[in-house]
């Protein structure tokens, strides 16, 4: 017979509160050959409970319009999962906006990730055609976040 390890709620508790706090909409993690992964979905409006368990299937299908910006040859995508700013202070004007040339390595956004602020530059110069994420909007690995042409 095989036992099953249990997780202490504070556990969940303190990853749930992460994922509030740092505005992220899931965490994984794994240790000692136990996985745990917590979801939060911030996008739901008028959500009744029988409704909240049908979502599952809904959160599996991404939109079609960010994987078709992921593959634009342009496309600058988030290294690591965060939280986006587009300027490097709350009150200040952004770093771009849509139609401004950059050149490589300028800074683009920020994203932070865990408290640390992480500077997203340039790969090449160019024009900002897209700007694909909004101010404070949670971002995943990989996901696109600009089109420089």
């Amino acid at each position: 017979m095989s036992k099953k390890k249990s997780v202490d709620q504070s556990v969940i508790r303190d990853l749930a509160a992460l994922l509030k706090e740092t505005d992220l909409s899931e965490i994984e993690i794994e240790q000692d050959g136990m996985r745990l992964r917590v979801v939060r979905n911030c996008a739901v409006q008028n959500v009744s409970v029988p409704s909240m368990m049908a979502q599952a299937p809904v959160a599996a299908s991404p939109p079609p319009a960010p994987e078709d910006a992921a593959s634009h040859p342009g496309a600058v995508t988030s290294p690591m999962v965060g939280t986006i700013y587009r300027s490097p202070e709350p009150d200040a004007a952004p770093f771009i906006d849509v139609g401004t040339t950059v050149a490589e390595g300028q800074i683009l956004m920020i994203v932070e990730a865990m408290k640390t602020m992480n500077n997203i530059p340039s790969p090449r110069s160019g024009r900002v055609t897209a700007i694909l994420v909004d101010d404070g909007q949670p971002v995943e690995f990989g996901e696109p976040l600009v089109i420089i042409e």
